[in-house]
């Protein structure tokens, strides 16, 4: 694998933004005792999800993660205890925050009996006691597949449930700690089989070495399980521990790749370098909602 390229591309560059949203969300994570990947992630975007559009993506299940993905700087370990009144806080946290659409992810907790579905489940309960008209996305781990911890998360009824397939199938195995491409995708299907109207949702990081070709195999690897909507970005090292990026993919790849997903038939696909999961997901699903509305108008 070729070493990191000296310089970032200029698309890349991101501008501070400490507003005073800002300073508000990263207080109040602070008094709710939560944590979100976005700081822990060092996700590229949280000066402008947090100064510019006042959302944030809640990480539940503590800060400590049982794997040790090669491209995730998010910290591994063995987590302590599950805090079951973490659910309440975060819905105090979004109703604090007047969210529309809640987003919510979680660490791989493969210690636990169930994986952390039923402390999901729990939370979007709580979401919905306390924010009956807030819609909520969750990120989810592959649960190693257990059937019923995917039925928990999926019989709480989310609003859109995710699960990032990350890579190519080729990078799987360098990428991803105790993962597995097929999981990923039995994941995603599963969820289509419990309940048809639940939206789902995947990613994938480009720069890691994939080609064109496999990524697009990886798409349609995506539709053939089922899935609505789809995020590409470009993987930035977050530190020297992780893999080094690779390629910069332009933000004219992305564009092509966007209109590639949606003639595949995706019903969304934000495309491009500073692009993840959460990102503008309460806009994304919006406009989901607009095209069912269109289309029942037809």
């Amino acid at each position: 694998m070729s070493s990191l390229p000296e310089r970032k591309p200029e698309w890349l560059h991101i501008r501070l933004n400490t507003s005073p949203s800002y300073v508000f969300l990263k207080r109040l994570v602070r008094e709710e005792g939560l944590h979100t990947v976005c700081e822990e992630a060092r996700c590229p975007n949280l000066q402008e999800c947090w100064g510019s559009h006042r959302t944030a993506s809640f990480m539940i299940l503590g800060d400590t993660c049982t794997r040790r993905c090669r491209f995730c700087a998010v910290k591994t370990g063995l987590p302590r205890a599950v805090d079951r009144l973490e659910p309440a806080r975060v819905a105090r946290a979004v109703r604090r925050m007047d969210l529309r659409h809640a987003h919510v992810t979680m660490v791989n907790r493969d210690d636990l009996p169930d994986g952390g579905a039923s402390l999901m489940a729990a939370t979007v309960l709580a979401i919905r006691g306390e924010n009956p008209d807030c819609s909520i996305e969750l990120l989810c781990s592959d649960f190693m597949g257990d059937p019923r911890a995917i039925r928990l998360v999926v019989d709480s009824r989310p609003d859109i449930l995710s699960h990032n397939l990350e890579t190519v199938r080729r990078l799987t195995p360098l990428v991803r700690s105790r993962s597995d491409y097929d999981r990923s995708l039995g994941f995603l299907r599963q969820v289509r089989s419990l309940d048809p109207a639940t939206v789902t949702k995947s990613s994938l990081m480009l720069g890691l070495g994939e080609s064109y070709d496999e990524v697009v195999q990886a798409m349609h690897d995506l539709r053939g399980a089922g899935t609505d909507m789809l995020n590409l970005g470009q993987y930035l090292q977050p530190g020297r521990t992780q893999l080094p990026v690779v390629r910069y993919w332009t933000p004219e790849d992305f564009a092509r790749l966007r209109v590639l997903a949606l003639r595949l038939g995706f019903r969304h696909c934000e495309a491009g370098p500073l692009v993840r999961s959460s990102y503008h997901a309460g806009q994304q699903f919006q406009d989901l909602r607009q095209q069912r509305r269109h289309a029942a108008g037809a």
